[in-house]
């Protein structure tokens, strides 16, 4: 499963059949690095991974900047992907270090020679409006409270030299805000990445065909319920009347907000064989 984030391109290619297309690119500080993109098997479209060039484990925990840190190499991967006559471009963007608002990645690809007529879809992992993208994430990404103050500011500012504005708009935020950026500079439609990965993966087909659903989550908290992948999932099975469990590495919820959620349980389990008997015992719940 995958919900815009990191994994989502191998989910596609998984589904819908498709090849792994290398191209050189820029990680958030501006090194170079080989990364690349999934070119599936229609031939006319791409899936590009924003964490794949911008992401957040690319930088080590103590050179994170989210001032600094630029979707650049995101631009780069998009601009490759066009050139290698995709028509029409899945921009999953998920996982990244940046709060740029897709600044560096607009540059990129209208430097490079823009869309070329190619269609753009970003997939989003969260619900964040634009404004927010600093505000919910950016200390995740090594932002101070000031700087964080200093990239709503930016992320604001920056909408003024848009043809459209992003802001107060669901989804816009995601990716440190290159979802709206994008959406405002190229027109990409800007969807819910887990919608868009649970549809292609006829999972509710699958859902009626089971007797409970087992989900994982490094860290369960109020974001995992916000359009992310987890949610998503309790929110199906809860209304396909199937129970749906919850092993996670750290529960950051109160026992009241876990049963208002509507998990059928959640237990924590940080090693493989903890992950294998709270799997049991998801089993043998009743």
């Amino acid at each position: 499963m995958a919900d815009g984030g990191e994994g989502t391109a191998e989910v596609l290619m998984k589904a819908l059949g498709g090849r792994y297309v290398a191209a050189p690119a820029n990680d958030p500080l501006g090194r170079g690095i080989e990364a690349g993109f999934v070119l599936l098997d229609d031939g006319e479209t791409a899936v590009v991974e924003s964490a794949a060039a911008s992401g957040l484990t690319l930088v080590a925990e103590d050179e994170r900047d989210a001032v600094a840190a630029s979707t650049a190499g995101t631009g780069g991967l998009v601009v490759a992907a066009v050139l290698s006559g995709a028509r029409r471009v899945l921009l999953t963007v998920g996982g990244t270090a940046t709060s740029d608002g897709g600044r560096e990645a607009i540059e990129t690809i209208k430097s490079g020679g823009g869309l070329q007529g190619a269609e753009m879809v970003v997939l989003a992992d969260v619900e964040t409006a634009f404004e927010d993208a600093a505000v919910v994430f950016g200390p995740q990404k090594g932002a101070s409270p000031a700087q964080v103050e200093m990239l709503t500011s930016r992320l604001v500012e920056m909408t003024t030299a848009l043809p459209r504005s992003p802001l107060g708009m669901a989804r816009m935020g995601a990716g440190g805000g290159i979802a709206g950026g994008l959406w405002a500079s190229f027109g990409a439609e800007v969807v819910s990445g887990a919608d868009y990965v649970l549809e292609t993966i006829d999972f509710n087909r699958r859902l009626d065909r089971s007797e409970r659903v087992l989900v994982g989550e490094g860290q369960l908290d109020h974001q995992s319920l916000d359009g992310k992948i987890v949610g998503n999932i309790l929110e199906r099975a809860k209304r396909a009347n199937v129970p749906c469990h919850a092993i996670v590495g750290r529960c950051g919820l109160a026992a009241e907000e876990v049963l208002k959620a509507g998990f059928a349980s959640v237990q924590t389990a940080t090693t493989l064989d903890q992950i294998g008997i709270a799997a049991g015992r998801a089993a043998r719940a009743t």
